[in-house]
């Protein structure tokens, strides 16, 4: 591991660590602790890193200094050694003494999930901001940790960093650089971010969006690509996606219909990291329709739909309209449990992204959603008025058409931010009108 860059060399070997803890969340159980584990291999698989054995210990309670017990360390410490790892990764967050008495104890490079993670994040963001975000949660999570990785980060300080007096500790000194480039990528963050708002004001009304969410590996990508008939990457990692993707979903409509693909969620999360990524949620919090993409087949598929909603909780969107896909079906080989599932979750639909029909009728689903938000309008326009014709036909979804001697009757759906300001209110028929006499639809 590069200690003083904080990168996790991905030709390191690694030896994973854990514990069964009644008082410790996620892990107090057996079956919680392999779960995590299972999926903490995902996550270096991700980064490239060759997985070693894992070691876990049951305890009662959670050594302060170390985690695991110092004899048990020393007894992983000389497995892993054999075994050729370099790197001890703890399925757990670690504090700065934890990572330098563990580092002491047993002679090897120490990380944590939350670390990992992190590494996955600076590796796949694309867009400017994505990459400010993770550098301002890198140096964050780093701040409090300085003492338990090289301390030496002088060759980082380029023109942001602060000289201290000679009698100044470096330890001292590293602090203050790294808190001097934290506020340095807060301001440029807000450059960014408000390009990015004026970006969003041109966009407001002028499409509906739908936001695909989920737990992490679920076929986000997948289900976009199918459905927008695009090539978004499409991987079995995690965080495979982390910037949000933005991509048509029906141009035909008014307004048109955008599909986003966003950054998955993830159990054992630090609410620091969410904290850290709000703004490549935002789509999700700023999106009329929530679509959350579940991989039926995982044999977690619940624990994974309690996490997604908890964080739509915690983004205060957890009311907004709602979709729940259950992705993967042609894996999961059980259509009783299949069946029950469904019943059991309102507004849910079972689908996989290689079955054609499938993917029809999920998009209809969510064009249909859309539409049937949309306010009805009954218009009679008559010959005469050629421009409110053009209006009504390149602005709003016609339903359907009746010609008449004297012009056309029209029954519309738009929404009223679109329909407004046409200033089509004159051509409005009211439930009353003896025009609408003849005015019949089959």
């Amino acid at each position: 591991m590069l200690d003083n860059e904080f990168h996790i060399s991905i030709d390191a070997r690694a030896s994973l660590v854990s514990l069964v803890c009644p008082k410790f969340q996620e892990h107090k159980t057996e079956k919680d602790t392999l779960r995590s584990l299972a999926e903490l291999r995902e996550l270096l698989n991700t980064l490239g890193i060759e997985n070693g054995d894992q070691y876990v210990q049951n305890k009662k309670s959670v050594d302060p200094a170390t985690i695991l017990g110092s004899g048990k360390l020393e007894e992983i410490a000389d497995a892993a050694k054999a075994e050729g790892s370099s790197l001890l990764v703890f399925d757990c967050e670690l504090t700065a003494s934890q990572i330098r008495n563990i580092k002491n104890l047993t002679g090897l490079s120490v990380v944590d999930r939350c670390h990992v993670i992190l590494e996955i994040f600076s590796q796949h963001a694309r867009t400017k901001e994505a990459k400010i975000q993770i550098e301002i949660s890198r140096l964050q999570y780093v701040l409090p940790r300085l003492s338990g990785f090289w301390t030496h980060l002088s060759r980082q300080k380029g023109g942001i960093g602060v000289r201290g007096g000679e009698g100044e500790q470096q330890i001292e000194l590293d602090r203050r650089i790294i808190r001097e480039r934290i506020e340095f990528y807060k301001r440029e963050l807000k450059d960014v971010t408000k390009s990015r708002e004026q970006q969003k004001k041109k966009r407001q009304n002028k499409a509906v969006t739908a936001a695909l969410v989920g737990y992490t590996n679920a076929g986000k990508s997948s289900v976009m690509n199918r459905l927008c008939d695009v090539n978004v990457l499409e991987e079995n990692k995690l965080f495979a996606t982390l910037d949000s993707t933005y991509r048509m979903l029906n141009p035909d409509t008014q307004p048109p219909m955008i599909l986003i693909d966003t950054v998955g969620f993830i159990s054992n999360l630090p609410n620091s990291l969410i904290e850290g990524f709000k703004t490549t949620l935002e789509s999700a919090i700023e999106a009329d329709l929530l679509v959350i993409v579940c991989d039926i087949s995982d044999p977690n598929y619940q624990l994974h739909l309690e996490v997604t909603k908890k964080v739509l909780g915690e983004l205060g969107v957890h009311d907004k309209d709602q979709i729940i896909i259950f992705n993967k079906k042609d894996l999961h080989d059980d259509p009783l449990k299949q069946k029950i599932i469904l019943r059991s979750t309102p507004d849910s639909h079972l689908v996989s992204t290689h079955d054609k029909q499938d993917m029809i009728d999920l998009k209809a689903t969510i064009i249909n959603h859309f539409l049937e938000k949309q306010a009805h309008y009954d218009l009679f326009i008559p010959y005469t008025a050629g421009e409110a014709h053009s209006k009504v036909i390149s602005k709003t979804n016609v339903i359907a058409t009746h010609n008449h001697e004297l012009g056309i009757f029209y029954r519309v759906r738009a929404p009223d931010f679109i329909f407004h300001p046409l200033d089509l209110g004159d051509f409005i028929l009211a439930p009353e009108d003896p025009m609408n006499e003849e005015f019949t639809f089959e």
